[in-house]
């Protein structure tokens, strides 16, 4: 109830994570309430405190709890976004509920549930006070609002309250309640168990406000569309529909090639600068697979790294070649790796005294490792490998390079350090000293494996079969069944190397039909950049659900109406092509579609290398370089010559994309998630 706590222990999902930074007073709750006085979290400053010259915290706040409140916001008349509301008589919009022109005005609650902080939007009742809503005007359909990014934990994270009305705007004019939350938003944390405990009781809360809805259907872009595959993977029931904008199967399984993009884009900077070709930035396509373009020019803070690139190398007396353009692999990637990867770094250090940072390990799989498990060493263990792969491969049987540059890429690039022996990363800022930025290194390359010399091929790295294992069965990874109608949806941004590129919503279908036989319960909309077809597809999401319950006995391909079907959107809405094979292409070895046609995809470094779009192979199964001549898998070009080279730049064998993924156990391959 309002003025009452919400619980701050997770059911399932493991004990509190700590330290936990503060953003109650960010998203307009106030400051958190205190709970010790040992100097632990964010201080809590009395009243008395705040009015002194010098403001000093008694107490302190390790959990960063809020007591439930509630607010209206109306939507101005003529104005686009929200404002408080007071009671008074403001020229309020209106909208058509149930046949009535009612004023525009929600009942916003807020809260902790989790730690995190959640919203309940909805408008408001025609006999409601703000302590008891009526759910008179609501049309029984819930919307579950997630949201993106990309986080390693220890954040409660700001809500934005005007944000959430904004985005759901048009939904909330129609009567649909909205959900959300600091939970479930992947800037935050990457924890699915986490993201799915919460989410839970932030709809038990709806439900005990408002009652239960006909459905729930969920909307969000990037993470929020990873968390919507895999909680309706891993907890069905929990949302009956999902809008999935600029989607990506999961987050692990995108680490695979991007872990990749900064190694590749070392050697073509550095390692083999001398070398024109990659002064093009669209020859690097050839090997990385990600789009690329000559006329892309960078601003802001790629600007800025270049210079200080350049710089870096000037202080250090070497040369540094003019490039053209740009890769998605710096445009969209740059940076990802340390967040993701290395233990000793976090883009929020500043939030942090010193001591209390250095005491924590901040990663991705360290905030997972209950899953991934430890090494001998302490540190979680780590399911990215490339041992066996051979970057550029589809490139040498292009011709586009020959084999020298094959053999020279091979033993050059290397992998990443063991976190274990990862350094804090080296990013110059402006304030910085000359040997800081001496030694500045976008790339990371300190905490790159690099061979000592010709002789020596650069060693690559090895991921644990156990932490492979345990992505699969933790549900970390979108295995491709789903029991829910999905449109999956996006603007096409590859003229832009944005990282949400196009490929990944056909990397979720080949695993949906990989799992389930087909992906009929999924549609593809890809549009303009200069048009939304999300309000379309809330209608279409709608049309599909009531024709599967008027006809339940009927799989989601048969209730599919033709409003669902795949399709294209030019600037102006219009639909330029749909229908079942539209989207065809060389992803599913058929005819080029129409669609593709006009907004094709790439592909990325292990495509290249050659692996297929599903993405989800951690772990190559390895043939030895004898049988990968003997079956051709170098042709047309003739690597005979070259045997010895190649055995030894892979003494463990070469990848075998034909056979089984290594490390993924049986019991997942039908989809079921072990808890």
């Amino acid at each position: 109830m309002l003025g009452q706590v919400g619980p701050s222990e997770p059911l399932f999902a493991g004990p509190n994570q700590y330290p936990f930074i503060c953003d109650t007073a960010s998203s307009g709750l106030g400051q958190p309430l205190a709970d010790n006085t040992a100097g632990t979290g964010t201080p809590v400053v009395s009243a008395a405190d705040a009015a002194g010259d010098r403001p000093t915290a008694r107490a302190f706040s390790k959990d960063c709890l809020a007591p439930t409140k509630a607010w209206y916001f109306y939507k101005p008349v003529g104005e686009k976004h929200f404002a408080r509301w007071n009671g008074q008589s403001e020229e309020v919009d209106t909208v058509t509920i149930n046949g009535a022109r009612v004023p525009f005005i929600v009942r916003v609650e807020i809260g902790t549930i989790n730690r995190f902080i959640y919203l309940i939007a909805a408008i408001k009742g025609a006999r409601e006070f703000i302590d008891s809503p009526a759910a008179d005007r609501w049309n029984r359909r819930l919307i579950y609002q997630f949201y993106g990014g990309v986080g390693i934990g220890h954040r409660q994270g700001r809500a934005n309250v005007k944000a959430v009305l904004d985005d759901r705007r048009d939904q909330l004019a129609q009567g649909y309640a909205v959900v959300a939350s600091t939970g479930t938003t992947s800037r935050n944390h990457f924890d699915i168990w986490l993201a799915e405990d919460t989410a839970l009781r932030v709809k038990r809360q709806f439900v005990a406000l408002y009652g239960e809805p006909a459905y729930t259907v969920g909307v969000g872009a990037s993470g929020g569309a990873i968390q919507q595959y895999l909680l309706a993977q891993n907890r069905p029931g929990l949302i009956d529909a999902a809008i999935a904008q600029y989607s990506y199967p999961d987050m692990i399984t995108q680490t695979i090639p991007v872990f990749d993009c900064e190694l590749l884009e070392y050697y073509f900077d550095v390692t083999d600068r001398d070398n024109r070709t990659w002064r093009k930035a669209e020859n690097r396509r050839w090997i990385e697979g990600f789009n690329a373009s000559n006329r892309h020019e960078s601003s802001g803070g790629l600007m800025r790294i270049q210079v200080a690139s350049r710089v870096a190398f000037m202080m250090r007396g070497e040369t540094v070649h003019d490039r053209k353009g740009e890769t998605e692999c710096v445009v969209g990637w740059r940076g990802l790796t340390p967040l993701v990867l290395n233990p000793r770094f976090a883009h929020f250090e500043s939030h942090l005294a010193r001591d209390v940072f250095q005491q924590v390990r901040w990663s991705y799989f360290e905030d997972l490792k209950r899953f991934f498990g430890t090494d001998a060493r302490g540190y979680a263990r780590i399911p990215w490998d490339n041992v066996g792969v051979q970057y550029g491969l589809r490139a040498l049987q292009r011709k586009q390079i020959g084999p020298e540059q094959f053999l020279r890429l091979n033993a050059s690039i290397g992998s990443w350090k063991s976190p274990a022996d990862m350094q804090p990363e080296r990013y110059w800022l402006i304030d910085g000293g000359e040997s800081e930025l001496r030694d500045f290194s976008p790339w990371s390359a300190h905490n790159m494996n690099m061979g000592r010399n010709r002789d020596h091929p650069a060693p690559r790295f090895a991921g644990g079969l156990e932490a492979i294992a345990a992505a699969y069965r933790s549900g970390q990874v979108f295995l491709g069944s789903i029991d829910i109608p999905v449109i999956d949806e996006r603007l096409y941004l590859e003229a832009e190397l944005d990282m949400h590129h196009t490929a990944a919503s056909f990397s979720a279908r080949a695993r949906m039909i990989a799992a389930q036989g087909d992906a009929g319960n999924q549609a593809i909309w890809v549009s303009d950049k200069a048009y939304d077809p999300t309000p379309k597809a809330f209608t279409t999401i709608d049309q599909w659900l009531r024709a599967k319950h008027a006809r339940p006995q009927l799989s989601w391909a048969e209730a599919r109406p033709e409003s669902a079907s795949d399709r294209c959107f030019d600037a102006r809405g219009r639909i330029m092509f749909k229908g079942d094979r539209v989207w065809d292409g060389d992803w599913n070895e058929l005819p080029t579609g129409a669609c593709m046609r006009v907004y094709p995809i790439y592909a990325n470094s292990r495509m290249v290398a050659g692996d297929g779009i599903r993405g989800d192979r951690f772990k190559c199964a390895l043939q030895s370089v004898s049988s990968a001549l003997d079956r051709g898998v170098y042709k047309p070009v003739d690597m005979q010559p070259y045997k010895a080279q190649l055995e030894q730049i892979f003494p463990d064998g070469v990848c075998d994309y034909r056979q089984p993924d290594q490390g993924r156990p049986n019991d997942v391959m039908g989809g079921e998630v072990v808890r």
